[in-house]
């Protein structure tokens, strides 16, 4: 069989839009008439150069029109250090008075120039969770809970870290610590009840994952509250879950208790309704007592006697990291930041 070549015309490629160059602060700087060091200073936020503020409405409406955002990397070439604050996402439930105030330091951060970046740790344990954390280079770390030891605060301070920030039960070598000791939260709750004539009294543990960082230490002050009185504590094992609630009221007559901790606000409103589903009349039948002070425990019928906690303002601790990241030499302080108080309502 003969061969026949076949020539099959070319097909041209179909057209693709044009990319955009991507805008500069040169271009910034004409649009706005100024120079490029005006713009720095501008987007940069730089204090130490007094800038007009119409040139500081020019400029940022000059990078809005051009849809400019400054380079995180050459701003940090320039700074010496990046401005990135690194938090580990939480790998517990949290709940609303925790969330505002994380929701608030992350605020007051970036009203200080910083970019502050949460950092999932799944997975991770001990100085493991350090060393993934120093290699994304941050400037600054507030680590809530238990995550950092002496060890995990010199590999990150080796990387760059400037400023290391504790929230913990006690002071971590190397690192700024604001001790939260939550035995004080049982030994609020408790020590009220016993005000109150209770006796026989209930301490709900969570069974969700990781809530033991705060569930033991308040059981602990829970016990503490007791020593040298004639009450007597059981403890609860209890998950978030209207079906567990429901089968622990179901056998609260059982139990003989005249009272219970439920840990927060949250879990002694889910027992509350499953005790009142049950016909126990609170508080006559037993008091209940929660922790956090949420808005919803002042909208329960009866109204929840609870532990109010006063965290620190977001905006001091921002401050703090700002300190040590301009001074790294500063020393590491160690405060107590947990201030407490029983808020008495209607359940007990």
């Amino acid at each position: 069989m003969p061969f026949v070549m076949v020539q099959i015309p070319k097909q041209s490629a179909p057209s693709l839009p044009a990319q955009r160059p991507v805008p500069t602060s040169a271009d910034v700087a004409r649009l706005a008439g100024v120079s490029r060091a005006t713009v720095s200073y501008v987007l940069n936020n730089t204090s130490a150069v007094r800038i007009s503020e119409p040139t500081r409405r020019r400029v940022h409406a000059a990078a809005k029109e051009l849809g400019y955002v400054p380079h995180a990397a050459a701003r940090s070439l320039r700074a010496g250090h990046s401005r990135m604050v690194l938090m580990p996402a939480p790998t517990v439930p949290v709940n609303p008075l925790y969330s505002g105030f994380f929701n608030e330091l992350q605020w007051a951060l970036s009203r200080l120039d910083y970019t502050v970046v949460q950092y999932g740790s799944v997975g991770l344990s001990g100085d493991d969770i350090a060393r993934a954390w120093a290699e994304l280079r941050p400037v600054a770390v507030v680590a809530p809970g238990a995550w950092l030891g002496p060890e995990g605060v010199a590999v990150l301070k080796r990387s760059g870290a400037r400023a290391v920030v504790t929230l913990s039960p006690e002071a971590v070598e190397g690192a700024h610590t604001l001790i939260l000791d939550h035995r004080g939260v049982g030994e609020n709750a408790i020590a009220h009840l016993l005000t109150r004539g209770r006796r026989r009294i209930g301490v709900v543990m969570p069974q969700e994952s990781g809530l033991s960082a705060f569930s033991k230490p308040r059981l602990e002050g829970c016990h503490r509250a007791v020593q040298g009185t004639d009450a007597s504590l059981t403890e609860l094992p209890l998950a978030y879950e209207e079906e567990a609630a429901a089968a622990l009221a179901a056998r609260w007559r059982s139990l003989d208790l005249d009272a219970v901790f439920a840990y927060n606000d949250e879990y002694a409103m889910l027992l509350m309704r499953a005790l009142q589903d049950e016909g126990l009349r609170i508080p006559e039948d037993l008091s209940v007592v929660g922790a956090d002070d949420l808005m919803l425990g002042r909208l329960l019928r009866p109204r929840l006697t609870t532990v109010h906690i006063q965290l620190p303002a977001g905006r001091d601790l921002a401050e703090l990291v700002d300190r040590a990241v301009r001074e790294p030499g500063v020393i590491p302080e160690t405060r107590g930041v947990l201030s407490l108080r029983v808020v008495h309502r209607e359940s007990s």
